[in-house]
């Protein structure tokens, strides 16, 4: 199901006819009370990072729900040389090279590993294969770290100038460039840029159609009254719905953030407000929409699980109505039913195999 035929369907059940936004609304809602009570093992993902010397936190990533593990592994890339049958090369950087680490690149043997450092020379596990020449590359197994409460990584690690390879992390709170995204506090404070893995169940992106993510071009107009505003109504364009916060300095405006993406814009879309509502005058403002999200209106549940979508939304969609409590009652029930069939499927039937966990066999009558 796509967000046209989903959008269609939530008008024809509930007999009633809603503007785009209002529809793009109940589901997100419905999406986000989906996503957050069942866990499906097709929307997790793994993304790579690096760990800032000294600095004990780390962001997440934006579309972060919940973490499956978090893993450091010490990496390095340098030039070296070596003699063919030897178990020793000479790097330009041992910086980052440690004991244990693997070791590949022209001219090192097969299942090699750091046997020790001296200085820039390494000792290795097995002769070189060849002549060893241009860049090589070393990295450490990888060391998942443990989940912690803040107050024990605190109580554990209590001077962040005492350094070393992370061993714990917590959800710490709000990361500094993103307030509304969270981070994670280390213990202890990293010693060296760690690389990390981050495996993660994510928010994936909502099945509303072409929701405005980037605007561009600013054209910022003239005699238009100084101040901020709010949930400003965005005109023009293919789309509806999209409301901004504006800024006026200088008589023009200076600044639009989206507030409401809104849905079926497209890019190039020239959009403009109306002087009376950032202030009574001017004219001459508008900005371009640069990116949409999904312009395809799909989605992995739409496309997969879409009963527990479309109830979920006519849930959202009765609640606004303020329809009979017997009404939202009977759809909430049909809901659940249908959340019940997907939990089986994400958090039962994706995470076994019949091999050990047998097959389910219904008994004949």
């Amino acid at each position: 199901m796509n967000y046209g035929e989903l959008q269609a369907n939530i008008q024809d059940i509930v007999e009633n006819t809603f503007p785009a936004a209002t529809i793009a609304m109940f589901v997100r809602q419905a999406e986000q009370r989906i996503y957050n009570f069942i866990q499906f093992p097709s929307l997790r993902k793994n993304v790579t990072g690096t760990l800032t010397p000294n600095n004990k936190y780390l962001s997440a990533p934006n579309d972060f729900l919940s973490v499956y593990s978090l893993a450091v592994f010490l990496s390095a890339s340098t030039t070296a040389t070596g003699t063919s049958g030897e178990l020793v090369i000479i790097v330009a950087n041992a910086d980052k090279v440690r004991a244990g680490q693997y070791v590949s690149g022209t001219g090192i043997g097969t299942g090699t590993l750091v046997r020790q450092v001296v200085g820039t020379t390494v000792y290795l596990t097995v002769p070189n294969s060849g002549t060893v020449s241009g860049t090589i590359n070393f990295q450490s197994e990888y060391k998942y770290l443990l989940n912690k409460d803040v107050n024990f990584i605190r109580e554990a690690y209590p001077y962040a100038s005492v350094t070393g390879q992370p061993k714990h992390y917590a959800i710490f709170g709000p990361s500094y460039s993103e307030t509304n995204e969270l981070s994670f506090i280390l213990g202890p404070t990293p010693d060296l840029s760690y690389d990390a893995e981050l495996h993660y169940y994510y928010y994936p992106i909502s099945i509303v159609q072409s929701a405005i993510s980037t605007l561009g071009t600013l054209t910022s107009g003239s005699s238009y009254t100084n101040g901020t505003y709010f949930n400003v109504p965005l005109t023009g364009g293919n789309g509806s719905g999209a409301t901004a916060k504006i800024v006026v300095s200088g008589n023009a405006v200076t600044n639009v953030s989206i507030q409401n993406p809104g849905v079926f814009y497209a890019v190039n879309d020239s959009l403009s407000a109306a002087a009376s509502d950032i202030g009574g005058t001017g004219s001459g403002f508008s900005v371009t929409v640069s990116a949409v999200a999904n312009a395809t209106g799909t989605s992995w549940l739409g496309d997969n699980f879409d009963l527990v979508l479309l109830n979920g939304s006519l849930v959202e969609a009765a609640r606004f109505m303020k329809a009979e409590s017997e009404t939202i009652a009977n759809y909430d029930k049909l809901f659940m039913e249908a959340a019940g069939l997907a939990k089986q499927l994400g958090d039962g039937k994706q995470r076994m195999d019949a091999y050990r966990d047998g097959q389910f066999r219904m008994k004949v009558s």
